[in-house]
């Protein structure tokens, strides 16, 4: 079977099962493992600023989608060349991947008619989900049911013990810098899981805008930056870029010190495997008495203002 990718998390997915000799080709911002570095590429992106600002990458994305245009490019020539058999895409975030019509329409014209399998995931179980959704269209469903069953049993551990904190904070989850947005669909539930309270974002909900009056009146306790395709370099590069307004300063979680950054990249945007990885560094985070902090990286906590 010869795999097509067209989200990063789906060729995490796919490299956790074990089907890594099967991937044919990937997006362009496939870049773990490091296997995935290698592949052929059929997409592109075709935003002017993709390294601009966080208000000028918003402004164009937003002025993009209202036009009805994406911002990826599909190279139909290379993916008819690879001729895949199985297609692995998404319709949940139009900013996240190639839209799903040009997919199909593209795929309608591959000798070999391919599967196309859609991943939408809006929760921690989803992501479960899509995972043996993955390994039953690659004909591999036990492998998949380990892999979930070794997943479940850290994110269960993970909850099991967050449970016993004797505190649950206010947290806001920021997975945009400017203008400012709650993280939503599985990010709330692990905050949650982590032993927090998040009280801007929505479970199972898209990220949304909100306005530093709502932050203000929310005033959390820790502050996690997670902007959305960013690591954590690009996101400590980018923070002292934007503009903050003065109620950022008076909010508990700045005053005290309770500001981080993590590589939202990683660890929170793309629903694959390593979300666990970002439940386990957001309990570290929220918990420290509780989870202390193992040798790794993905997160930095940044001094008070």
């Amino acid at each position: 079977m010869r795999i097509c990718s067209l989200l990063p998390s789906a060729t995490e997915i796919v490299f956790a099962l074990g089907l890594g000799d099967r991937l044919v080709a990937v997006t362009h911002e496939c870049d773990f493992p490091e296997a995935a570095r290698g592949l052929p590429v059929v997409t592109r992106s075709i935003m002017p600023h993709r390294d601009g600002a966080s208000r000028e990458i918003h402004t164009h994305i937003a002025r993009a989608l209202h036009a009805g245009s994406s911002i990826y490019a599909l190279d139909e020539a290379t993916l008819e060349r690879l001729d895949p058999d199985l297609i692995l895409t998404q319709e949940l975030c139009e900013v996240c991947a190639v839209s799903s019509r040009e997919v199909r329409k593209a795929a309608g014209r591959l000798a070999g008619r391919p599967t196309i399998l859609s991943l939408e995931p809006t929760s921690l179980g989803g992501v479960l989900e899509t995972i043996e959704q993955v390994g039953g269209a690659a004909g591999v469903d036990e492998r998949a049911r380990a892999v979930v069953a070794g997943l479940r049993s850290r994110l269960e551990r993970v909850a099991a013990l967050a449970r016993a904190a004797t505190a649950r904070p206010r947290v806001f989850a920021m997975e945009w810098l400017d203008p400012p947005f709650s993280a939503g669909h599985w990010v709330p539930e692990m905050v949650r899981l982590a032993g927090g309270v998040e009280g801007l974002g929505r479970e199972a909900r898209p990220s949304t805008v909100v306005g530093w009056d709502e932050v203000a009146h929310w005033d959390p306790e820790i502050i996690v930056l997670m902007p959305c395709g960013m690591s954590l370099d690009r996101t400590l590069a980018e923070l002292p870029r934007v503009s903050l307004p003065d109620a950022w300063r008076r909010l508990a979680a700045v005053r005290a010190g309770h500001l981080y950054a993590v590589d939202g990249a990683a660890y929170f945007n793309r629903p694959g495997p390593r979300v666990v990885d970002g439940l386990e560094i957001l309990a570290e985070i929220i918990h420290p008495e509780v989870f202390p902090r193992l040798a790794r990286g993905g997160w930095q906590r940044l001094p008070a203002s």
